[in-house]
């Protein structure tokens, strides 16, 4: 008679072979790494992959910013809302495959600090320039043309955000915005939404699989 113990083990043993590498290579959430900055911003990720708060993205939101951006080869990004950096983490780590540059915003020092020494532990700073000040008045200050912005401050400023980015977007480009959802969602988001949505030369779209991001890609001039 065969030991049934036998039969758990050997299960055991092969769930491990097939499940373990995959844990150990990103713990089954990110990418595999191609070098040793991928490998320090993964280690980064999965040690505080439980401690974002203080109006961060889920990891979800996280890894759709980082598809957007090496999927459409976007180089010069910019970040409205940088809180303590989760979301830029994933948008600088991308750029880092594109060559680009991500600019970001925060008015709470405590935060925008916190967020340099995140930067800085992901191994991510060269790729980042993260500005102290209110976005209300230094985003439209902003010069040049850009391909991809990540809206995520304070919701009823979205359209104003949006129309201070948008003659500034390249064609292709993507404007991103948090906490977007069909239902309405937070104060003024569904005012921003029925916006972009009516745009002629805009082309948008909403993943809710995390905490709801609308897509907006830019078709056309005006």
């Amino acid at each position: 008679m065969k030991h049934p113990l036998k039969h758990w083990f050997a299960f055991i043993f092969l769930a491990g072979a097939l499940f373990v590498p995959q844990l150990l290579s990103g713990q089954g959430l990110y990418t595999e790494p191609e070098n040793d900055l991928d490998r320090k911003v993964q280690r980064f990720l999965i040690a505080h992959k439980n401690s974002w708060r203080d109006m961060n993205i889920p990891r979800y939101d996280g890894k759709l910013l980082f598809k957007l951006i090496v999927d459409n080869n976007y180089k010069k990004a910019v970040e409205i809302g940088t809180s303590t950096g989760h979301s830029g983490i994933w948008i600088a780590w991308a750029l880092s495959k594109t060559g680009g540059k991500l600019t970001t915003f925060e008015m709470n020092e405590r935060r925008y600090l916190e967020a340099l020494e995140n930067f800085k532990a992901a191994g991510l700073s060269d790729y980042v320039d993260a500005r102290l000040g209110n976005a209300r008045e230094l985003v439209p200050q902003l010069k040049g043309e850009y391909d991809f912005v990540f809206s995520d401050a304070d919701k009823n400023w979205y359209t104003n955000y949006f129309k201070a980015m948008a003659p500034k977007l390249k064609i292709g480009g993507c404007f991103t915005a948090h906490n977007i959802s069909k239902s309405g969602g937070y104060y003024g988001t569904g005012d921003y939404l029925r916006y972009v949505e009516s745009l002629p030369n805009f082309k948008t779209s909403i993943d809710d699989g995390g905490g709801g991001v609308s897509i907006s890609y830019k078709t056309a001039k005006p």
